[in-house]
């Protein structure tokens, strides 16, 4: 390795996310679109987006393909959209039981691949590199990403 490349962060990002899609991916292969429809699915349990269109936003997804995102998630019955009750021209997508069962069921799968990926680091390591870029991604859009799916559904099945 060249020390061009270590100091280059597009190579560096390509590179983790490589090696996320190689380990998260054949994990996933029961949700619609992968990565994409679990990482869809995980916020629509947190629960924290009154519509789909912000949604899509907080996601980076464009509005169009979002669409079909969640109608193929609807399919699957892992989410159903709802009218939302502080805004009748909004649709809420809610996430069904089985939904939440998915998302219970393949959590811990989901979060050891993370920790197979960022290997090289202790979990102090890992945990702070995690902080790091959650602040860096929600930093240009004041987006914040304190929720985890994992503790929500873990939450909802205590219950």
């Amino acid at each position: 390795m060249t020390e061009t490349t270590t100091e280059d962060l597009g190579w560096t990002l390509g590179s983790l996310l490589r090696s996320y899609r190689e380990r998260v991916s054949p994990l996933l292969e029961d949700v619609p679109h992968g990565p994409r429809g679990y990482q869809t699915l995980c916020e629509v349990v947190k629960g924290d987006h009154p519509s789909q269109l912000t949604l899509a936003t907080h996601l980076g997804i464009d509005r169009t393909v979002m669409t079909y995102l969640i109608d193929d998630l609807v399919d699957a019955g892992l989410v159903e959209r709802r009218q939302n009750p502080d805004d009748r021209r909004q649709r809420q997508v809610v996430a069904t039981a089985r939904g939440h069962q998915l998302v219970a069921r393949t959590c811990g799968r989901v979060n050891d691949a993370e920790r197979d990926v960022l290997g090289a680091l202790d979990r102090r390591e890992q945990e702070q590199l995690r902080r790091l870029l959650t602040k860096a991604a929600g930093a240009d859009r004041g987006d914040s990403h304190d929720a985890d799916a994992c503790e929500v559904v873990a939450e909802d099945l205590d219950r």
